[in-house]
Order: C-alpha cells, then structure tokens, then sequence
C-alpha cells in the first residue's frame, strides 16, 4: 500500500471508481484508526464498534459507487459523518442511551498530562479517566457528541455543523457549553475534596 500513501483521498477515490480495488483499502488504512476510535466512543462497545465499522464501509462503498461523494468533499469528514448517522440512528432504533469516554485534558482545562510512570500512575490514570467518563455521562448527549466529534474525531465547527445537521454557531455553542460543564464539575470535585 505504500505505492498510495503520496496520493490524496480525492485521487484514491477516482481510482476506486475506476476499478481499482487496493486504491480503496488504501483509503480504509489511512483513516481506520481515526474512524473506528470515533465509532467506538459513540457507541461504547468495541465489539459492536467492529460490527458497526464493517457497516458504515459498505454504506461508504454504496455511497461512492451512487455518486454521493463529490470532490468538494473532504473525504474523513465525509466517512466520519456517515459513521455518525450511522451510529445515531442505530441508538435511535434501539433507543438505547450511549456514554461517551474521550480525552480532551487540553480543552477542559486540566494542563497535566498522563504518562505510563508504572503501577501507581495506571492506577491514578485510569481513575482520572473514570472521573472525566462520569463528567461526560452527566452532559446532555448533544454536548457529549460535540466533544467527541471537536476533540478526537478532529471536525473543524462547519464539519461539525454538517455532520450533526446544525448551524456553525450551535457547533460553537455546545462545545463551549460543553466546556463550561466539564470544568463546572471539575470545580465542584474539587472543593468537595478540600
């Protein structure tokens, strides 16, 4: 696949649709991670996460082979929103509730980072990270969602906007809303603490 890396989303895209099979898997290797992580935060589960991933790659075929896709098009945006319809409306169907884990220690304020130091750092991280899943829980979903599609997944606020089907500024206003949450709660703790 390294004879693809210097090529863009755009040019493996044509390639894909004028037969070329590897320019696809190509295409799959340079954004799984990106995407799979993204789904999995979504839905919580990685092994529905996996089944979910293997999905959205057939709708993402169908919807290039349709015509859907347009150049104008960034191609991650693109497959991250149809992962995120996906996702949306499979939660919908079963109406279940999803929680969503992330890391944006930048964004929230927290200015420590988490290495791997040995057992007592694990253990310190992995509770820090239980604590900012527990903030997370208590957001309204639309909150959550935009923290996760700002802060992992990468959208810019009009790639936000048009994933979710909103305005740029009500992208805007729930990740600042979001944030304004998270570091109430961390206030909160905090002071509870002291």
């Amino acid at each position: 696949m390294e004879k693809y890396n210097h090529l863009s989303d755009q040019e493996l895209v044509r390639m894909y649709l004028a037969g070329n099979n590897p320019a696809f898997t190509a295409l799959v290797l340079r954004h799984k991670d990106r995407i799979f992580t993204t789904i999995v935060l979504l839905v919580r589960d990685k092994a529905l996460a996996e089944d979910f991933f293997q999905e959205v790659f057939i709708k993402i075929i169908n919807a290039l082979k349709s015509g859907q896709y347009t150049e104008n098009n960034r191609f991650c945006p693109w497959v991250i929103r149809i992962a995120h319809n996906f996702c949306i409306s499979h939660f919908r169907k079963a109406e279940t509730r999803n929680k969503i884990f992330i890391r944006f220690n930048d964004a929230i304020g927290d200015s420590s980072h988490y290495t791997d130091f040995g057992p007592e750092q694990k253990l310190i991280n992995t509770e820090r990270y239980r604590e900012i899943e527990e903030m997370l829980d208590r957001l309204p979903a639309s909150q959550r969602e935009a923290l996760i599609l700002r802060y992992y997944a990468g959208l810019n606020y009009r790639e936000m906007a048009q994933t979710v089907g909103i305005s740029i500024n009500t992208a805007l206003g729930r990740v600042r809303y979001a944030l304004m949450n998270i570091r109430k709660q961390m206030a909160t703790e905090e002071v509870a603490v002291c």
